[in-house]
């Protein structure tokens, strides 16, 4: 399981939005997955990529917005 190499650990947990879509990616073939996301969220943990989502505030969430003030209109 690509959670528990050392390596990619930080990935799982990172504040860089790129970093989490890795994580996810390395969570697509995990026979675990359904399993970790259950257990995520019935834990409540508060972020990081779990069951090949990304959780914020102990809900999955779409995507990890950038750091920064969005933009005014749109690109």
């Amino acid at each position: 399981m690509p959670c528990q190499d050392i390596e990619a650990a930080d990935l799982f947990f990172s504040e860089r939005p790129a970093d989490l879509e890795s994580a996810k990616v390395l969570c697509a073939d995990c026979p675990l997955r359904a399993v970790c996301l259950e257990g995520a969220l019935d834990r409540g943990e508060p972020w990081g990529v779990w069951g090949g989502q990304i959780l914020e505030n102990g809900a999955v969430i779409a995507f990890k917005r950038g750091r920064g003030r969005p933009r005014k209109n749109a690109a």
